[in-house]
């Protein structure tokens, strides 16, 4: 079941993604037909093709490397670089105007705005499910000793702004708890709180984890979590907490007589609480129920013995609940504007930050194709996996036409800006000259997607691949119902 699991939901990824570029693709391939331009080949991905076929004098391919796609327009620029070496006789092609190519390259991101809208009214539609960090700048979790911690933050502390600047929810990008952390610039983070009507300002020192060189570079945190409602969404099998009766959507309200802000809060009262039973105070329907439960280390299942080890070190005694992500789940219709518009300044504010010398936030920090892949894939996991899939693609189809207007060769912007160049001109660029350009920015992109992808690739290998299960063992669980 796991297998037909991950070749479903691979699926949906692959026609999803592909979607995107298709349609981006669709946009060029469409307007150099309506301007009487030549169009050698239409490809989806690059590399080697793995298939291909020739129909009305126009070669529909798939190539082996899923990093985008291409239309292979000879009168638009040299493109060879990315695009491999045009078939036929180009010696008799008519040069293309100045005003064709602009048309050409705008619609390729015009389409995937478009397509942006699209998604945009579907998720108006049907919505899209919002987590609790979403609505939230109320602390639920404080790590003991983090910086938070050290500077007096406590669970159940609102956060007004950081920096000066106010903040209106916990994740995300813009005006978030979690991005003016990660964004900021100076030794220190000033919070400023509203601790029981208190406005208080605290002053965090941000700790950045270290990470090996193939490893995306730490980025700030005040080591502390939104408050979020601990819902069960899964159980491990043969886990204290499944033989003990907990099922999913239990809201687990209490531990030890403790009201917990943050799933995380339970392990450390798990911890504290010497391994010994813990009483568990659970809201299930309109029932309230009462267990006691005794954790257990559970194995660990790694690719390799040295994860192992290193996974084995860092595990602790465990009920084996998987939470809900996000609390209480609800349900929120956003008009296509606000989308489009919320999308726009999520972008505007990281290339803000990568643009920034004081940030910490670097183009490695970026995703590329295998990294958006994983994201999707993430996403289709879950029970609203579609929604939030759909609800994803209008943020992405929003970036592929701004980042795509970007005035560099080999971009569309390029194309955009060296024809505006040409018509102030009054004459074509010299072909040899513009192949250099092509291929020497070609190369810098090329370069910069095998750098990125190293990042995307080294997430998917090592500990993110080991599991934890646990043995069958009845008598390592007590239980007590209550009404």
């Amino acid at each position: 079941m796991d297998i037909i699991k991950f070749v479903v939901i691979l699926l949906e990824v692959l026609v999803l993604f592909n979607l995107l570029i298709i349609v981006h693709e669709l946009g060029h391939f469409l307007a150099a037909r309506w301007r009487k331009m030549y169009v050698d080949r239409f490809g989806v991905w690059f590399g080697k093709p793995i298939w291909k076929k020739k129909i009305n004098g126009v070669v529909y391919s798939l190539g082996c490397i899923p990093a985008g796609g291409f239309v292979s327009i000879p009168q638009m620029a040299p493109m060879e670089a990315i695009e491999g070496k045009v078939e036929g006789d180009l010696a008799n092609l008519p040069p293309a105007k100045p005003i064709d190519k602009i048309i050409v390259a705008l619609a390729g991101p015009l389409f995937s705005f478009l397509l942006a809208i699209v998604f945009a009214v579907i998720v108006w539609i049907i919505g899209r499910p919002v987590g609790e960090s979403e609505t939230t700048r109320v602390v639920g979790y404080v790590l003991k000793n983090g910086p938070a911690d050290k500077a007096g933050i406590l669970p159940g502390d609102e956060i007004i702004a950081v920096d000066g600047n106010p903040v209106s929810r916990w994740s995300g990008i813009g005006d978030t708890v979690q991005w003016q952390i990660v964004s900021s610039k100076g030794e220190t983070i000033r919070l400023t709180i509203n601790r029981n009507g208190i406005i208080t300002n605290l002053e965090a020192k941000p700790y950045i984890e270290e990470t090996k060189i193939y490893e995306r570079k730490g980025l700030r945190e005040l080591q502390m979590l939104p408050k979020e409602t601990p819902v069960v969404a899964k159980l491990f099998e043969n886990s204290p907490a499944q033989l003990a009766g907990i099922k999913p959507n239990d809201i687990i309200l209490e531990a030890n007589g403790i009201p917990l802000l943050s799933p995380a809060m339970l392990s450390d009262i798990i911890i504290a609480n010497s391994n010994k039973p813990v009483v568990l105070k659970i809201k299930r329907g309109n029932e309230v129920l009462v267990k006691e439960v005794k954790p257990v280390i559970p194995e660990v299942i790694a690719p390799d013995a040295k994860t192992a080890k290193a996974i084995k070190d860092e595990i602790r005694p465990m009920l084996g609940i998987i939470w809900e992500q996000g609390g209480l789940m609800k349900t929120d219709n956003p008009d296509p504007l606000k989308q489009i518009h919320t999308s726009i300044s999520a972008m505007v504010n990281t290339i803000k930050a990568v643009a920034s010398p004081k940030s910490d936030i670097k183009f490695q920090h970026l995703s590329g194709p295998v990294g958006i892949i994983r994201i999707y894939y993430r996403l289709f996991e879950s029970e609203q996996g579609w929604r939030l899939a759909i609800w994803f693609s209008v943020i992405l189809n929003v970036n592929l036409a701004l980042l795509n207007l970007i005035p560099i060769p080999v971009l569309d912007g390029g194309h955009i800006l060296m024809s505006l160049i040409e018509m102030v001109r009054r004459k074509p660029f010299n072909v040899k000259i513009l192949e250099k350009i092509q291929t020497a920015f070609a190369a810098l992109i090329i370069g910069y997607m095998i750098y990125i992808t190293i990042f995307d690739t080294s997430e998917l290998a090592g500990r993110r691949n080991a599991k934890i299960q646990f043995k069958p063992n009845t008598e390592q669980v007590q239980t007590q119902d209550k009404k």
